[in-house]
C-alpha cells in the first residue's frame, strides 16, 4: 500500500491489521526502553490488550512497544493498531497521556524528562497544565521550566488548562494606559480598558499610581525571560492633572472629596451604635446602595445616549433634591435634639444653685 493513500484507506477511529516490520519505534518518554519483565507480564494477557496507538503519517508507535514486543515474543508478525493524526509535538504529547493512563507507571524521572521535552515542545503552555499531562505537580513544572528555555526566550503569552490564552507580562499594556491617561485625562477607564486589553482594576491600579507620581508598572512586576537580566521598570511620568488644583484654588478635587467620602463611610460603618443594632445595620446596608462618589458616575456618564440625556437629568437632580431634603431633616432633628437636650439641662442646673 502506498503511504499516500493511508489517509484515504485507513480511517481514524477503526483498528487496522499491521505488519510489525512496518512500524517505527515509539519516541517513548521511557527513559530505560522496555521491560522485558513487563513484557512477559503481558504475553499472558495478549489477547485481552488494547490496540497499539501510531502516529498515521510517520507510522511511528505512540503507545504500546511493551504490547508489540508481547506480540513478537508470541512469534506473530502483525499487530492490530489505531491511528493518531495530527502533528509530531502532539504525539509525544499523546504517549505521554497516555503511559500516564495506564500501563506501565512511568517513573518520577520519565516523567520530569517528559516535562522539560514538553515545555521545549510547547513553550506556551502553563505549569499546571504540563502537570496535568505528566502527573507531577505544578511546582515541579516550575522548577524544570527554566532549564527547559535556556536556548529559547520565553513567550509573553501561556495557554492554561482552560485552553485560553493568559498573558505573562502586562507592562506594555500598563504603559499604553499611562499614556492615554496622560494625554487624555478624561478618558473613563472602560475606554482604557477596551484600547488596551487591560482589566478594569489593573487599569484602576494605573490611575492611581499615576496620581500618586509613581511608575505605572509596580517595581518587581515585570519578570525578565530566563537567562536574562531583570528589565528595569520605565520611569515614573509626571502626575497626572486634576480637574481642580487644590493647592491653588482651595477647593477641594474630585478624587480628595472621594477619599473623604469613602473614609467618612468607613467611620461610620464602624460605629457600635449602628452596627450593633438591626436598624443601625439595615441603615448601613442602605446607604452603601445608595453611596455615589464622584468616580462611580464618571464611569457611568458615557453610557448615556444622547436622545436620555435630559431624562437622567431630571432623575439625577430628583435624587440630589431627595438627598438634600434627607440632610435637612437630619439637621433639624439634630437641632432639636440639642434644643431638648438643653432644656432638660437648665431646670437641673437651676435646683442645684438653690
Amino acid at each position: 500500500m502506498n503511504s499516500d493513500d493511508r489517509s484515504l484507506s485507513l480511517p481514524v477511529g477503526f483498528t487496522h491489521r499491521v505488519r510489525i516490520e512496518a512500524l517505527v519505534p515509539a519516541d517513548s518518554p521511557r527513559l530505560n526502553g522496555i521491560d522485558e519483565n513487563h513484557v512477559r507480564r503481558l504475553v499472558d494477557v495478549y489477547a485481552a490488550l488494547p490496540p497499539v496507538l501510531v502516529h498515521r503519517t510517520t507510522m511511528r508507535v505512540i503507545d504500546g512497544m511493551h504490547r508489540l514486543a508481547a506480540a513478537a515474543a508470541k512469534g506473530l508478525t502483525s499487530v492490530e493498531v489505531q491511528y493518531f493524526d495530527g502533528a509530531e509535538e502532539d504525539a509525544f504529547l499523546r504517549s505521554v497521556t497516555a503511559n500516564i493512563a495506564h500501563g506501565l507507571p512511568l517513573s518520577t524521572a520519565d516523567r520530569k524528562a517528559a516535562a522539560q521535552r514538553l515545555l521545549r515542545l510547547r513553550r506556551d503552555l502553563s505549569d499546571r497544565t504540563v502537570a496535568a499531562y505528566t502527573g507531577l505537580d505544578a511546582k515541579t513544572i516550575a522548577a524544570i521550566r527554566p532549564r527547559s528555555a535556556v536556548e529559547f526566550p520565553r513567550p509573553n503569552i501561556r495557554i492554561g488548562a482552560d485552553g485560553r490564552p493568559h498573558p505573562l507580562d502586562r507592562t506594555a499594556e500598563r504603559i499604553r494606559a499611562a499614556e492615554l491617561m496622560t494625554s487624555r485625562p478624561d478618558l473613563p477607564l472602560r475606554a482604557i480598558v477596551k484600547e488596551t486589553g487591560l482589566s478594569l482594576g489593573t487599569a484602576h491600579d494605573v490611575r492611581q499610581r499615576l496620581r500618586r507620581g509613581e511608575a505605572p508598572v509596580p517595581a518587581g512586576r515585570r519578570r525578565a525571560p530566563e537567562g536574562t537580566s531583570a528589565p528595569k521598570s520605565p520611569p515614573a511620568p509626571p502626575p497626572l492633572p486634576r480637574s481642580v488644583d487644590s493647592a491653588d484654588t482651595g477647593v477641594v478635587s474630585g478624587s480628595s472629596r472621594t477619599r473623604g467620602s469613602l473614609e467618612t463611610l468607613r467611620r461610620l460603618a464602624g460605629d457600635p451604635s449602628l452596627r450593633h443594632s438591626e436598624s443601625g445595620r439595615r441603615f448601613l446596608r442602605w446607604l452603601h446602595t445608595h453611596f455615589v462618589v464622584d468616580e462611580a458616575w464618571r464611569q457611568q456618564a458615557d453610557a448615556v445616549p444622547p436622545h436620555c440625556t435630559d431624562t437622567v437629568v431630571e432623575l439625577a437632580l430628583q435624587c440630589s433634591n431627595a438627598w438634600k431634603r434627607f440632610a435637612e431633616d437630619l439637621s433639624r432633628r439634630r437641632l432639636s435634639d440639642t434644643s431638648s437636650a438643653q432644656a432638660r439641662r437648665t431646670p437641673s442646673e437651676s435646683g442645684r444653685g438653690a
